[in-house]
């Protein structure tokens, strides 16, 4: 689904947060470093459009939210800054289509672009504070790690230069950077020491998050067009041959895995025990979080490229069928629905 100069604000993701932060705001893309899409929000049973705010072109990024704005990038090269009333606060030019959902982390905001170049913004005046240049595309959005021991913190992101770039927060100098044997098209995820992605080399790499040393890399067939969920020791994801995975990265062990579904481009949501994804075959999958079976199946019109959220009870699914529809977590059942 491609939304032609239209973002959307339905106040679904203003409501949770990530980095410890207040109920009102959702400051990366699957709301926090392990990229588990879940918040802890209750949801009203319907909503009604507030506003719409009209955009150069295509939007094919994700919004994130945090003090009072909504922030996005667009197909038409720039970052927008969108009050929550729906005034245009600031839009920056980067000079090429923009797709990776922005990082809004100490008031500076992170975003690449397809030209491979990593901005960043003060997310009040969207005025530039550094630049950083790959050698490739950035289609996923950045991530944060903290290093207590020097003090410092670093902006991770992928690159389809092949590699994962870590980079200083504040001046925006090189760190590491850890190469791969393919593109670098998802978000890394993080929890402690650790960063997981998969590649479109086919393999999940688990990298030290401070150092950028590979610690180690699991083959998973084919290459991985999104980015993976952490939950403790265990990373959940699917390949683009419509297998979906469940891994102890820390042991180096497939724990489950469920093939027949079509390429997944979404990344998934994890909320107790289950997990939550869309594929391209149409089709929302619970799994089972402990052994991999199929809990409900919650089939739509159009092919699902967005990432669901969790909040609480209910799975909020977008899909190419032009609709953003609610679902029971537990029977899969359809609530409301929106045609957007």
């Amino acid at each position: 689904m491609k939304l032609k100069t239209l973002i959307l604000l339905l106040f679904i993701v203003i409501h949770s947060r990530s980095y410890a932060q207040d109920n009102y705001s959702w400051h990366s893309f699957r709301g926090n470093p392990a990229l588990t899409g879940e918040t802890s929000v209750s949801l009203a049973t319907s909503y009604k459009l507030l506003w719409s705010h009209k955009v150069g072109i295509t939007i094919k990024s994700s919004p994130v939210i945090g003090l009072g704005s909504i922030f996005i990038g667009s197909d038409d090269g720039f970052v927008y800054s969108i009050s929550e009333t729906g005034k245009e606060n600031w839009k920056f030019n980067t000079g090429n289509a923009i797709e990776a959902a922005p990082l809004l982390f100490d008031n500076k905001l992170y975003i690449g672009s397809l030209e491979g170049i990593l901005f960043a913004l003060d997310a009040k005046t969207g005025k530039e504070i550094w630049k950083y240049t790959t050698e490739g595309q950035i289609m996923g959005a950045a991530n944060i790690v903290e290093n207590k021991q020097q003090k410092s913190k670093q902006i991770i992101v992928g690159s389809y230069d092949y590699s994962l770039h870590s980079v200083d927060i504040v001046t925006g100098k090189l760190k590491w950077k850890y190469t791969s044997e393919n593109y670098i098209n998802g978000s890394p995820a993080i929890s402690g020491k650790n960063t997981v992605f998969g590649g479109c080399d086919g393999q999940l790499h688990v990298v030290e998050a401070t150092t950028g040393k590979l610690i180690h890399k699991i083959d998973v067939g084919t290459y991985v067009a999104s980015s993976c969920a952490l939950d403790g020791n265990l990373a959940f994801f699917g390949n683009y041959d419509g297998v979906f995975y469940c891994v102890d990265y820390i042991k180096r062990t497939i724990v489950w895995n469920s093939p027949g579904a079509g390429p997944f481009l979404a990344s998934p949501a994890i909320s107790g025990n289950m997990v939550v994804i869309g594929s391209q075959d149409k089709i929302v999958y619970c799994f089972n979080k402990t052994n991999g079976n199929i809990v409900w199946k919650y089939k739509t019109l159009g092919k699902i490229t967005a990432s669901p959220v969790i909040a609480k009870n209910v799975v909020v699914v977008a899909s190419g069928d032009g609709r953003l529809s609610f679902v029971d977590l537990k029977t899969g059942n359809q609530g409301w629905s929106y045609e957007i």
